[in-house]
């Protein structure tokens, strides 16, 4: 990413900024990452990310569509390339949704990827899988885009 000149932000709720805090103690990371917003109530995510109270009403705040929706908000927001965001009920589950149901997105406002964890260990075990996984599959996908351009 340094070596293009592509930048990253991120926008969290259930992962309360573990994913920029692993990111930023990275020497260097300056280099890429912007900043990142801790969004933890709904309408946080509404006001500053522009999510969708009508997504978060149809689909519930922990959904793939809300997801996707604060990647574009944090692109935007801190004019960046790309953004890794995460949605969850990492303690109690709430609206039948269960406890450690994770939404994790990433990409770019064009091309969004998104994966959902789905486990039931304890509230700090599920946060730092969450946190541990969406850098997982933001690091491979930038690799795919990477071994796709030298091909």
């Amino acid at each position: 990413m340094v070596t293009k000149g592509l930048t990253l932000s991120t926008a969290e709720s259930c992962t309360s900024g573990g994913i920029a805090r692993e990111i930023t103690r990275l020497s260097g990371s300056s280099k890429y990452f912007q900043g990142g917003l801790v969004a933890y109530q709904d309408r946080l995510k509404e006001q500053f990310l522009g999510v969708r109270a009508e997504d978060i009403m149809k689909y519930d705040v922990v959904s793939e569509p809300v997801a996707r929706q604060m990647v574009i908000g944090a692109c935007k927001m801190f004019q960046t390339d790309y953004a890794i965001a995460t949605t969850g009920y990492a303690g109690d589950g709430c609206n039948g949704i269960p406890s450690g149901t994770i939404w994790i997105a990433w990409g770019s406002s064009e091309n969004i990827q998104t994966s959902c964890l789905t486990q039931n260990i304890d509230r700090e075990t599920n946060t730092n899988n969450a946190i541990q996984k969406a850098l997982d599959l933001f690091l491979e996908s930038i690799r795919q885009i990477e071994n796709k351009i030298k091909n």
